[in-house]
Formats: structure tokens, sequence, C-alpha cells
């Protein structure tokens, strides 16, 4: 099974960009992706917050597992999670293929190259807290605890007055989340299948989304 992991929140590339360099990346690697798992998440949560992301990790377990992630960061920004992560894949024999900088890590990869690649992402990792969010990353939105229905509903054509009126909230305002997450070019890039977003899984897709409980409960109240 090949796995492609892209995950969003606001210090990552988007998810369209994401997923356009683990495909061209994976066909260069002449790797055919069976399945998406996308991450959403308001915020960088910590790792132990992450629980289905846990559980994907713990699905590795029987058979042959290959995963690609566009970078380094899309598996965490700390340096000790990144670790128990990496680990993780190379107990279960994982490949796993970090494309922006084409390399493959597994059990028969060099420890003298995994170590500066971390040190790197490490120096990185610090760089971009002292310097603050950075460029063309997105701050949070009202609208994010809403993403996932809104993905469901594009998906589906509705047009955004409809899913406004769905919502209860602005059009104008629901647009200019629309055009500024470019959910339609992600809606386009995943396909239309992704319309069951309840069940998490449907055809080629997985989306794990670890919003906090505490905006969810604040949903249901509103």
């Amino acid at each position: 099974m090949v796995y492609a992991y892209i995950r969003q929140v606001p210090y990552l590339d988007n998810l369209v960009i994401q997923k356009n360099d683990i495909l061209a990346f994976s066909h260069y690697k002449n790797l055919k992706i069976d399945q998406e798992v996308i991450e959403y998440s308001t915020k960088d949560l910590p790792i132990d917050a992450r629980e289905e992301f846990g559980s994907f990790l713990k699905s590795l377990d029987k058979g042959e597992y290959t995963v690609f992630v566009a970078s380094l960061s899309v598996l965490s920004s700390r340096m000790d999670e990144l670790v128990k992560v990496i680990n993780c894949m190379l107990s279960h024999n994982v490949d796993l293929w970090i494309c922006d900088i084409h390399l493959l890590i597994n059990r028969d990869t060099r420890m003298t190259d995994i170590f500066p690649l971390l040190e790197k992402h490490r120096k990185e990792s610090k760089e971009n807290v002292q310097l603050g969010r950075p460029k063309g990353s997105k701050s949070q939105s009202k609208f994010d605890i809403y993403h996932s229905e809104i993905i469901a509903m594009l998906s589906k054509q509705q047009t955004v007055s409809a899913i406004a009126r769905t919502l209860g909230v602005s059009r104008s305002s629901l647009k200019d989340y629309i055009i500024s997450r470019e959910l339609k070019s992600l809606v386009s890039s995943i396909g239309s299948s992704v319309v069951k977003l309840e069940n998490k899984e449907v055809d080629n897709i997985i989306l794990i989304c670890p919003f906090e409980q505490e905006s969810i409960q604040k949903r249901k109240v509103s």
C-alpha cells in the first residue's frame, strides 16, 4: 500500500501544493499512490492530541507500506516528535519518502544521513518560531470548524450562496474564506468522491480532522 500523507496546518504549504509535489515525485519514482490521507487542524497540535494520526501510524503494522510526505514538517514541527514518528515507521518497516529532498528513510538508511537532516529541521523550526508566522501561512478563521462540510458541499457542486444558507453565515465572508484557502482547487484536486466526510474514509481518501474538543462543543452549542 502506498500512501500520500498530506497535512493542513497554518505553517505548511496548502493541501493542493503538497499533493502536487507528492504526485510529481511519486511519478518520477514510478510509484502509484493507492490512498491519500489528509490531516486537517486549525492549530499545530502536539502529537499526543493527534489521536487519529497515531491510529494511522499503528495501522502500518501488517504488510508492506510506503508513505510519501512533501516535507518532514508534515509529520511534525517538533524535533522530539519527529524522532518518535520516524522510529515508529522504521519499527513497522515502512518506506518513508521525503519529497522535497528526495530522500528515502527506511531500515536500510544510514543514520549518518538522517541525523544531519533532523538537525537542519530543528534549526529551521527554531527560526520559524523566532520569525513568527511564515509568509503565506493562513491565520485562523471562524469558518475553520466548517472546513470538512464546506469541502463536502463544494464537491457536490453546491454554490457559495447555497453553502452560506446551509451554514447560516455571510456569503461574502464565506467566499473570501473559500478563496483564501483555495478550497475549490482542493476539491478539484482530490476529486468529487470526498462527500461522505462523516465516515472519514471514502474511496481512496481518508480525511483526518483532529479538531480540539472545545471547538466541537462550541459549535454544538451555537
